[in-house]
C-alpha cells in the first residue's frame, strides 16, 4: 500500500506493507529524507512518527492502527535533553535525573545534597551520597574534587536499618512506620522528625495528623542524627528545614492547613535560607497555598481584652518563646546539665570511623546484632568420648528396667489376638477389609441445567480468557488499556477509535 510521509513541508509517497512496523518505517524516513540525528552526553534526537493526533509506538504495526492505502503519517524530530547525572535511590529502587547543564559538575556537594532532596522528599540528614568507586561524597567538597563527569550514576544510602521505616513514610502507612521505629529514644525523636517531614512532602495526611498527636511539632527543625551530635556545627544547613517548609514547597495545601490550625506559630516559621512558608509557596508557584498563607496572615487575633493583627501576634508570641528558651538555658547551665550522648553511646565523625549508612535492611542488621554461635557436630554430640568426661561414669538401663519393658510388650502381644503379629509380617489385609469406601454413583449426582437454552448455544471460553487471566490482566482491564490507546488519536471519530482497539486487543490476546 502506498502512504505518505510528511517532513518539514515536505511529502513523498512510500511503499509500504500493511504489516510493516513503524520501527522499520521509521528506518525508510531516514534513509528517503536524509534525516540527521545527535545523540551525544547532553542532547539526544529521535524521530517520531504521528498518525490521527496520536504518536505511534515501534512495536505497533500500521494495519493495527488503521493506517490503510491513502493515509497521511506526519514525521517529527524530538530532542531530548541527557541528565547531568542521575542518583540512584535505594530507598525506593528509583532512578533520579538530575537535570541542568555542565556547570552543575562544578557546584558543591552540599548543593546538591539539597537538590536531590528538594526531589526526593527524604531529608538530608538520613542519606550520603557515594560514588561508583565506592567514595562517599561530604558536603564541604566540590563535585570535581571526585572526578565526576557527566553521566556518572551516584549511590543515595540512608542509615542501616531504616529502608522499610523511610518506606513506610512515603508511602504513608502508619503502621510501617511504628513498627520500623528505633529501640533508642534520642533515635525514636530524630525518626519522628524525619517521618513527620517526608508525610508533609507526600502529602499524608493520617500520617501527619499521628505524628503531631505524638507531640511533634511541625515549626521544628529535623536536625541531625543523635550519632552525629558531635558534627551538628559543621553540618548541612538543610538540617535546620522544618516540616511545614516542605509541606509549602511541595504544595500540599491540606498538610498547611493541619499545621496552621495546630500552631499558629509556624506561620512565622523561616528556613536557613531566611524564608517563611509564604515566600516558599510564592516561588514555587502554589498559588493556593499562598493565598490561604497570606489570609491567614492578614487575619486578626481576638483576645479576652483586645484583638491584635496576626503579624504583632507572632511577634509577641516569638518574644515568649525566646525567653523561655534562654530561661531555660540558665536554669540548666547552673544546674550543670549533661551532654546529650552519654558514654558509651556511638558517635561517628566524619572521617574517623565507618558511618552506618550502607542501606542494610532491618533483618539483616538485627542478625548481624545478635551473631549465631556454631553448633558441634552431631557425630561428636552422639560420640561416647563427647559425653564422657573424667570422673563420669556412662549411665546405662538396669536390668530390671529391660525386663518389665518385655512384660508390657508380651502383654500388648498377648490381647491382640494374632493382629499384632499380622501387622509385624507385613499382612495389611485387615486394615483394608476393615474400612470400605462407599461407591461413588455419577449417575445420581444433579446437573446444571439452563433453562430456556439449547446444548448448542453453550458457549466455552476460548484460549485467550484463560492467558489473560495467566498473565495476571482480565480482559477488561486489556479492553481498557486498548481503549486508552486508542483515544489518543483525536483527529480520528469514535468508530474509528473503537476499531483500532478492538484490532489491538486481537492483537494482544494472538500474542498471549
Amino acid at each position: 500500500m502506498r502512504v505518505f510521509i510528511s517532513y518539514e513541508g515536505f511529502t513523498e509517497p512510500l511503499d509500504v506493507p500493511p504489516d510493516q512496523t513503524v520501527m522499520a518505517l521509521k528506518q525508510t524516513v531516514k534513509r528517503n529524507f536524509l534525516v540527521q540525528l545527535s545523540d551525544n552526553q547532553q542532547v539526544r534526537q529521535y524521530l517520531e512518527l504521528s498518525y490521527g493526533g496520536a504518536a505511534l509506538h515501534d512495536s505497533w504495526a500500521l494495519s493495527d492502527v488503521g493506517i490503510a492505502s491513502g493515509s497521511a503519517i506526519r514525521c517529527f524530530i524530538k530532542t531530548e535533553q541527557r541528565p547531568v547525572m542521575s542518583v540512584f535511590n535505594t530507598v525506593t529502587g528509583e532512578t533520579l535525573p538530575i537535570e541542568g547543564t555542565a556547570s552543575l559538575l562544578h557546584t558543591s556537594v552540599d548543593k546538591l545534597t539539597t537538590l536531590i532532596s528538594v526531589q526526593c522528599g527524604i531529608p538530608v540528614s538520613t542519606f550520603r551520597l557515594r560514588t561508583p568507586a565506592n567514595v562517599q561524597l561530604y558536603d564541604c567538597n566540590w563535585l570535581q574534587d571526585y572526578a565526576i563527569k557527566m553521566g556518572t550514576i551516584l549511590r543515595l544510602d540512608t542509615w542501616d536499618g531504616w529502608v522499610e521505616f523511610l518506606q513506610g513514610c512515603l508511602q504513608g502507612h502508619r503502621l510501617t512506620v511504628q513498627g520500623h521505629l528505633s529501640e533508642e529514644k534520642p533515635v525514636i525523636r530524630f525518626q519522628l522528625r524525619v517521618a513527620l517531614y517526608i508525610a508533609a512532602w507526600s502529602g499524608h495526611l493520617d500520617l501527619a495528623g499521628w505524628l503531631l498527636e505524638r507531640g511533634v511539632h511541625a515549626e521544628e527543625p529535623v536536625g541531625v542524627h543523635p550519632y552525629r551530635q558531635w558534627c551538628q556545627q559543621t553540618a548541612h544547613q538543610g538540617t535546620r528545614k522544618c516540616p511545614i517548609h516542605a509541606a509549602a514547597e511541595s504544595g500540599q495545601l491540606l498538610i498547611l492547613k493541619l499545621f496552621i490550625n495546630n500552631n499558629i506559630q509556624s506561620l512565622a516559621c523561616r528556613d536557613p535560607e531566611g524564608r517563611d512558608p509564604l515566600k516558599i509557596a510564592i516561588q514555587r508557584g502554589h498559588r493556593e497555598c499562598a493565598r490561604y498563607i497570606a489570609s491567614k496572615l492578614c487575619s486578626v487575633v481576638s483576645l479576652p481584652n483586645m484583638s491584635l493583627p496576626m503579624h504583632i501576634y507572632l511577634q509577641v508570641k516569638r518574644w515568649v518563646s525566646s525567653g523561655k528558651k534562654r530561661a531555660a538555658s540558665n536554669r540548666c547551665h547552673y544546674n550543670g546539665a549533661a551532654f546529650k550522648v552519654r558514654l558509651g553511646k556511638t558517635l561517628l565523625i566524619d572521617g574517623f570511623n565507618q558511618p552506618k549508612m550502607s542501606s542494610k535492611s532491618r533483618k539483616a542488621e538485627t542478625k548481624s546484632r545478635r551473631g549465631i554461635k556454631a553448633l558441634p557436630p552431631i557425630s561428636n554430640l552422639l560420640s561416647i568420648s563427647h559425653l564422657s568426661s573424667k570422673g563420669a561414669k556412662l549411665l546405662t538401663p538396669s536390668l530390671q528396667f529391660a525386663k518389665e519393658m518385655q512384660e508390657k510388650q508380651a502383654s500388648m502381644e498377648g490381647r491382640g489376638d494374632g493382629v499384632f503379629d499380622q501387622i509385624k509380617e507385613g499382612n495389611n489385609s485387615l486394615h483394608k477389609s476393615s474400612f470400605k469406601l462407599r461407591p461413588v454413583n455419577r449417575e445420581n449426582v444433579p446437573r446444571l441445567v439452563f433453562v430456556g437454552a439449547s446444548s448448542k448455544s453453550f458457549h466455552v471460553p476460548d484460549a485467550s480468557v484463560e492467558s489473560s487471566y495467566q498473565c495476571g490482566q482480565t480482559l477488561r482491564q486489556n479492553a481498557v488499556y486498548c481503549l486508552t490507546i486508542a483515544s489518543t488519536f483525536t483527529e480520528k471519530p469514535w468508530m474509528k477509535q473503537l476499531d483500532i482497539a478492538r484490532t489491538l486487543v486481537r492483537k494482544h490476546n494472538t500474542h498471549l
